[in-house]
């Protein structure tokens, strides 16, 4: 007979994948009726595809060897060179070690439908964004979560790119582009901006960096700037807040560590605290 905690947990599988398939008709039906060009920006993605693969991938996972940073040039999708992916299933699996111990999410499903406003305060002035708790349930809790358990609380930006796509990236406690929190989950919400080769992800989205499919973690970017992405990252937030500050941020431009128009920020950018108000 099956327990009362196996019941709950296939009674949120099963209404979280109630909500996803309503998300996916309401998603195809929009695709339908749109025919997006998509040809220039699938040019500047084979471009700039060693840059993309850097900037948005995390090495949290032991396993994962991200694709090289050396050249602008490289064509490689930013999952070329992931393993496959763990999270096949639904929910948080431990995996690897935390940067910082904050133990691993149990899912709540109605907390975790709650919308909220989410405040980043950092040394160059506060970010506020909108989560998308309906479209990215377990992506919006675990930030929730994390940010309950000031994991980003004093943590670099590690990562800011200005030439090809454009945004920051943040989120790891160990501001080396290497930590997580201990655990991944499965991406969300990927249809947001449509779909093929490439899509525009908006300026003002917040979304997951990863090591290829169902390897997200603590680790997200916030774009400053439209940006052609493939769709593998999954948006979470819109920003209402704090753009502005994003785009002061870039126009110091990175220290080209990584490529040209790729590396930490010349102007160090630290997350002090995060407020959540619901």
């Amino acid at each position: 007979m099956a327990s009362t905690k196996d019941r709950q947990r296939a009674l949120e599988r099963a209404r979280y994948e109630r909500v996803q398939a309503k998300i996916a008709k309401q998603q195809l039906a929009t695709k339908r009726r749109q025919r997006v060009a998509i040809v220039t920006t699938i040019a500047v993605v084979l471009v700039g595809g060693g840059v993309l693969a850097a900037v948005l991938a995390t090495s949290s996972s032991p396993k994962t060897t991200p694709a090289a940073s050396s050249s602008t040039s490289a064509s490689a999708a930013p999952s070329a060179s992931a393993p496959a992916s763990p999270a096949a299933k639904i929910g948080y699996t431990k995996t690897g070690s935390a940067a910082k111990n904050v133990g691993v999410p149990t899912y709540n499903a109605a907390v975790a439908a709650k919308p909220y406003t989410a405040t980043i305060h950092t040394n160059r002035g506060d970010v506020v964004f909108t989560a998308l708790t309906t479209q990215a349930p377990y992506t919006t809790y675990s930030f929730q979560y994390l940010a309950e358990k000031n994991y980003f609380d004093n943590t670099n930006c590690h990562r800011l790119t200005t030439s090809g796509i454009y945004v920051l990236q943040c989120g790891d406690p160990t501001g080396t582009g290497s930590g997580g929190p201990g655990y991944q989950f499965q991406d969300e919400n990927l249809g947001y901006f449509g779909s093929g080769a490439s899509v525009t992800y908006k300026a003002g989205t917040v979304a997951m960096a990863n090591s290829g499919p169902g390897t997200n973690g603590s680790q997200f970017f916030l774009v400053y700037k439209d940006s052609p992405l493939a769709p593998s990252y999954t948006p979470w937030g819109t920003i209402t807040k704090g753009l502005d500050i994003l785009q002061s941020i870039a126009a110091q431009g990175s220290d080209n560590s990584n490529a040209t128009g790729d590396g930490k920020p010349k102007q160090t950018v630290t997350i002090q605290s995060v407020t959540i108000t619901q």
